[in-house]
């Protein structure tokens, strides 16, 4: 048997063999029910952070540098 010859037909039974079993693995699994979400603070009460940066920029003799 010539496999070349047969090699798109082998791939499409591959895939259709793949997707009926992928669909029936999935089937019997239950909807997944999640908890009520917590509510989260607003921005008015959240504290807000903030960076002050001091460092001067290099100059491009002092990065040639580098």
């Amino acid at each position: 048997m010539n496999i070349a010859k047969n090699m798109e037909a082998i791939f499409v039974a591959i895939i259709a063999i793949a997707a009926a079993a992928t669909s029936l693995a999935t089937a019997a699994v239950p909807k997944f029910r999640a908890a009520p979400a917590p509510i989260a603070a607003s921005a008015d009460q959240a504290t807000m952070h903030t960076v002050y940066v001091s460092a001067k920029r290099l100059s491009a003799e002092e990065k040639a540098a580098l």
